[in-house]
């Protein structure tokens, strides 16, 4: 890869796992269910009007906006809401690739090879680590909504895989569409009226700001840069740069929320993303088969196969 292009991916990297200090923040603004609703309302308009008509079914479309934006990000905005850091929330959350390739073993039949199921032990480990650590001091029931909010996303990622979208970013614009409606229903029956209006009442500079970047920052301009490089080069060459989104969401949580990161928790983060490199790029056979290679997916759920361009 070109110089450049390194720094773009890095960049990219870096804005995903900012993107974790920044929800934690706006869960001060926000309930975490109406947030996840403005992030969605923001990322869809006015982007709708200029990717043009999906080029996938309805289906897929719905289903993936479900999975991912109501299941997916409810549950994580929740789990942060109820105390989970927004750094450990940034590594636990990569625990999807585990998810992924076990719903894929089952769904699309394709069989992990030996240093696929090594990787995902590895990882497993990782969040056995983690599961220790917060254990120790923090809300386990937060802990157990982010690696919820995992599985939802293992479960959309075997969608898209299904859907084969050749454009990721018309394909997540018009997936944003969809969990805008269902969130604000949901955000009224368990967060209430009166606290939506009230955050809404309150609105300013910063929680526009706040919206702006987790819509627009994250999504549009992030996969719009990561499309691009994806059409440049072998996803192979891409994708190990995921691997620096927990790096920078523990190390941007660390220096501006002041979260610590105990020797406990660096072990739990070498574990994780040691354990989804293997998962994520080893190849995964589907019977009958040579090996194929695996997915490999952003953090809004973007997929791409890691041998093709």
């Amino acid at each position: 890869m070109r110089p450049f292009h390194i720094a773009l991916a890095v960049l990219v990297a870096a804005v995903w796992g900012v993107n974790f200090v920044v929800i934690a923040v706006g869960l001060d603004h926000f309930p975490p269910l109406l947030f996840s609703a403005l992030r969605f309302l923001a990322a869809a308009l006015p982007a709708v009007l200029f990717v043009g008509p999906p080029k996938v079914a309805w289906k897929w479309i719905v289903g993936v906006g479900l999975a991912l934006g109501v299941a997916k990000f409810g549950l994580l905005f929740i789990g942060m809401d109820r105390g989970m850091p927004a750094g450990l929330s940034s590594l636990v959350l990569q625990v999807q690739a585990v998810f992924t390739a076990l719903f894929a073993a089952f769904a699309l039949g394709e069989r992990p090879g030996r240093v696929r199921l090594t990787g995902m032990g590895v990882a497993l480990a990782g969040i056995g680590v983690a599961a220790v650590d917060e254990g120790a001091g923090g809300p386990v029931l937060a802990f157990v909504l982010v690696i919820a909010a995992a599985a939802c996303w293992g479960v959309s990622n075997v969608l898209t895989r299904k859907a084969a979208p050749p454009d990721s970013l018309n394909f997540m614009v018009w997936v944003s569409t969809v969990p805008v409606l269902p969130l604000l229903g949901l955000s009224l029956l368990f967060e209430g009226w009166d606290r939506d209006r009230a955050a809404l009442a309150a609105l300013d500079w910063s929680g526009a700001g706040i919206i702006v970047y987790v819509a627009w920052i994250t999504t549009v301009f992030g996969f719009g840069v990561w499309g691009f490089l994806l059409r440049q080069y072998p996803a192979s060459s891409v994708a190990p740069f995921t691997l620096l989104v927990p790096v920078f969401g523990m190390s941007s949580a660390a220096l501006l929320l002041g979260e610590s990161v105990s020797p406990l928790r660096w072990c739990a983060a070498a574990l994780l993303v040691g354990g989804v490199a293997l998962t994520s790029l080893a190849g995964a056979r589907r019977p009958g088969t040579r090996a194929v290679a695996a997915p490999v997916t952003g953090p809004d759920g973007s997929e791409r196969v890691a041998a093709g361009r």
